[in-house]
């Protein structure tokens, strides 16, 4: 199992996230909320709410958008929060007239405005169940998160790796969202940089 990063590496990530934010560069909006970190075994109903979740989005957004399962829930066998992400790429992410209201009024509000991406989710004070990602279709962001699932979807050591440190990190951060993220970062961009390797050996593309 690959290590947890030491609690220095993981302040310097948390430091940074939390810098772009005071420094006005993102925006978070409304309460953070306080879930904690828990994992369950894998389930079909994962892929069941999911597919709810697309219709209705799919419903509100309209044809001109790219709808797809992201996040561990989207990983076939492995534990994971049981929150589904979604990741909605669109044509123009600062035209937030054709999506911010359209997914709010589905129930999931808008938490987090960064550059390239918008983040929803259920209200704070409510289960956690989903989160919205809405991007940039052929962003950087796009095909890391569709990049990082196809490849574990098809490296089943590369995937129980990741589930082992998930498991770590959960009981290293059980009540710290962010810190058990970001002490996922240099696995995930290890595992990236190899993917990316691999999507040129197979002509892989989102």
């Amino acid at each position: 199992m690959p290590e947890l990063p030491d609690e220095t590496e993981v302040q310097r990530r948390l430091g940074i996230l939390y810098s772009s934010f005071e420094s006005g560069a993102n925006q978070l909006i409304g309460d953070s909320g306080r879930d904690p970190v828990a994992l369950a075994e894998p389930t079909v109903e994962w892929l069941q709410r999911y597919e709810q979740i697309h219709e209705r989005l799919r419903a509100a957004l309209g044809p001109g958008v790219r709808i797809e399962h992201v996040g561990s829930t989207s990983i076939p066998g492995i534990a994971a929060k049981p929150v589904i992400d979604v990741q909605v790429s669109v044509p123009d992410i600062d035209d937030e007239a054709a999506f911010v209201s359209q997914i709010e009024a589905l129930g999931w509000v808008l938490r987090a405005r960064e550059r390239g991406h918008r983040y929803f989710r259920d209200p704070a004070g409510t289960p956690r169940r989903v989160q919205v990602h809405v991007c940039q279709v052929g962003s950087k962001w796009e095909r890391n998160h569709l990049l990082f699932r196809d490849y574990l979807r098809t490296h089943p050591d590369r995937t129980r790796a990741y589930e082992a440190l998930k498991r770590a990190a959960s009981e290293r951060y059980p009540t710290n969202r962010l810190a058990y993220t970001e002490a996922k970062g240099p696995f995930i961009e290890e595992t990236l940089a190899v993917a990316e390797a691999w999507a040129t050996e197979t002509g892989w593309r989102p």
